[in-house]
This record gives C-alpha cells, structure tokens and sequence, in this order.
C-alpha cells in the first residue's frame, strides 16, 4: 500500500478577527465551518497567509460564529483582518474529494467549491 497526503478541507479567504499571544497556541475557527469542511477539533491544519509570506501549522478547535482567531505563537505572524487559507491533510491510499469553503469578510460562505457540490 501506498499513502498520498492529498487535500481533503480548506477554508478559503477566512479573515483574522484576533490575534492573542498570550494564549496557548491554536487557531480557533467557526464551529461551523469546521463541521462543513470536516475539521475536527485538535486536528492539525496548515495557516497561509494570502496578503504576505506567513505560513505556519497548528491545531484547530471550534469557537462562536464568525471567528478565525490566532493564539500563542501564531498569532505574531498575523493581525486582525489578515486573509488566510486554512488546510487540513489526510493520508489515503484512495482519491478523496476535498471540501473546500470560500469565504466573505465576515468569515459566512460566499461558495462551496467542494467539486460536484450541487447548491439547493
């Protein structure tokens, strides 16, 4: 068997609304949007910047409506109103069809880009 780390959640164009250094490291997301894109709390995701270079790693876990928020270390490589991607990763020996979120200013789904989602 061979495994592939292929894509299989992304949140697109989320935006900072916190950054916290005095926290412990993490990146608190929408619970929602967690759920929609199969991100579990504690999972290991991966945080690029889209307006400058930062990239970093951490682990996710659910907060209120809305919030993208940054804590520990992490949070000195973005600022409030920073645009993000959010990634998470999986092994498989298997194709996986990511699910993919683009999201507004506010952090609420502009578009499920998930391929072959059908919008009611």
């Amino acid at each position: 068997m061979r495994l592939s780390q292929l894509l299989k959640s992304k949140l697109h164009h989320a935006r900072v609304t916190y950054a916290n250094p005095d926290y412990v490291g993490s990146i608190e997301i929408d619970g929602d949007l967690l759920r929609r894109v199969g991100i579990m709390d504690g999972e290991l995701v991966h945080v690029w910047a889209v307006d400058h270079t930062s990239r970093i790693e951490t682990y996710a876990f659910s907060g209120p409506k809305g919030v993208v928020g940054l804590n520990g270390g992490a949070a000195h490589f973005f600022n409030p109103g920073d645009k993000i991607i959010v990634a998470a990763f999986a092994l498989s020996d298997e194709p996986i069809v990511p699910r993919v979120l683009l999201l507004n200013e506010e952090n609420e789904v502009v578009r499920d880009m998930t391929p072959f989602t059908v919008l009611g």
